[in-house]
């Protein structure tokens, strides 16, 4: 997950502009602390503070909020069981759930992604701790702007209707969304002639959805080159992302191991809260875990990924960067580019935030920007020698 010590400047908005956040937990110092965070932002204002998901459920429609902060443990209806009510009601809210960092809520919060929620934050074990509940609050802040923001402008005349709840789950994983509007064509560079020896994934909000439908779609490419991917994602968490890209793809795939020698046929999966690199050994390449400050305001970041792997491979690098906030990625993939590498980015219309994926793009670095579903076959390409 992001680390911020700065928080970028929301946009100006009138009040009838405000994104419209319920905050849902059972806990009264958690929604205090919440709503007042949200209540100090310019962009955006608390519609209500409820205690359980049935209050949620049954007082929807007269809140009409834009997006949900909802816990998942909580009395009488918790949140896994509200969410599709909640969904039900209304169709295009955006839900966040929050949980703290346990085996167990990592699994509901994987599931809750499955069912329609827009994304997941951890809470702090302790909101005496001051940099875990800084993190909590920069990072809760940028999810409900960013994910509130993308829904308004769908739902905005001239956009496509909202999907039903079961399509909502799916559409960023399997169907490429129309784009809402028309955009200047972006500048793109060839493939690189040099044949590609690794693939390196870097993904954020959304990622995981999107990372399961990729890893399910390129089989070949996994079974003859070794796979990467840091996913901004706290610990425990990617421990459970680990074991379901291993189902999705029917490969090994595991959180790396500092040290362990990277091969063909495996993914490797950068741990919650450690930065992956990748160093010569010998004949050799090798995963290096460190506990080094954020990079980017991330950690594992992907930036130390992408910069590492170029001192190992050179120019044999293939990297995509899927949906996520922020920037990162991007100083990695010019990096590699001026190596002799490639960079893919995920479209706009198919990403859940159009951050990291964006800045490749409007940086010029990607030799492709494709929906996420064709994303796989051009790789799958892409590695079997064809360089178009």
């Amino acid at each position: 997950m992001s680390v911020a010590l700065t928080k970028s400047p929301p946009p100006i908005s009138t009040r009838q502009d405000k994104l419209r956040v319920m905050v849902v937990d059972d806990s009264v110092v958690i929604r205090g602390m919440i709503s007042r965070w949200i209540g100090a932002e310019p962009d955006m204002e608390v519609s209500a503070s409820l205690r359980t998901g049935l209050d949620a459920v049954n007082q929807i429609d007269r809140i009409k909020p834009d997006v949900a902060v909802l816990d998942i443990e909580m009395p009488e209806l918790d949140g896994i069981s509200a969410l599709p009510q909640l969904l039900a009601k209304k169709r295009d809210l955006v839900i966040i759930m929050a949980s703290t960092l346990t085996r167990r809520n990592a699994e509901i919060s994987f599931k809750a992604l499955s069912l329609g929620a827009a994304d997941y934050i951890p809470k702090p074990e302790s909101t005496r701790e001051a940099t875990a509940a800084e993190t909590f609050h920069h990072d809760l802040i940028q999810k409900i702007r960013h994910l509130g923001a993308r829904a308004r402008r769908r739902a905005s005349p001239g956009a496509s209707p909202a999907p039903a709840p079961a399509e909502r789950a799916r559409e960023v994983s399997i169907h490429p969304v129309a784009a809402p509007v028309a955009q200047l064509p972006l500048a793109r560079r060839p493939f690189s002639m040099l044949a590609p020896r690794v693939l390196l994934i870097g993904s954020s909000t959304g990622g995981p959805q999107a990372l399961m439908a990729l890893v399910a779609d390129i089989g070949p490419v996994i079974d003859r080159f070794p796979v990467l991917i840091t996913q901004h994602m706290p610990p425990t968490f990617t421990t459970i992302l680990a074991e379901h890209l291993a189902r999705a793809s029917r490969r090994s795939a595991h959180e790396a191991v500092d040290g362990e020698i990277v091969k063909p046929g495996r993914i490797y999966l950068a741990p919650g809260g450690r930065h992956m690199r990748v160093v010569r050994h010998g004949a050799d390449a090798t995963i290096a875990l460190d506990d080094g400050p954020p990079v980017n305001f991330c950690k594992p970041a992907v930036d130390p990924l992408f910069n590492s792997a170029i001192d190992v491979w050179q120019g044999g690098i293939m990297s995509v960067i899927l949906t996520g906030m922020g920037s990162d990625g991007m100083r990695g993939g010019k990096e590699i580019v001026a190596a002799g590498g490639s960079v893919i980015a995920q479209d706009e219309a198919t990403s859940v935030v159009w951050g990291m994926p964006g800045a490749a793009a409007n940086a010029g670095i990607c030799a492709a920007v494709l929906p996420l579903n064709h994303i796989a076959p051009k790789l799958v390409r892409l590695f079997s020698g064809d360089r178009s």
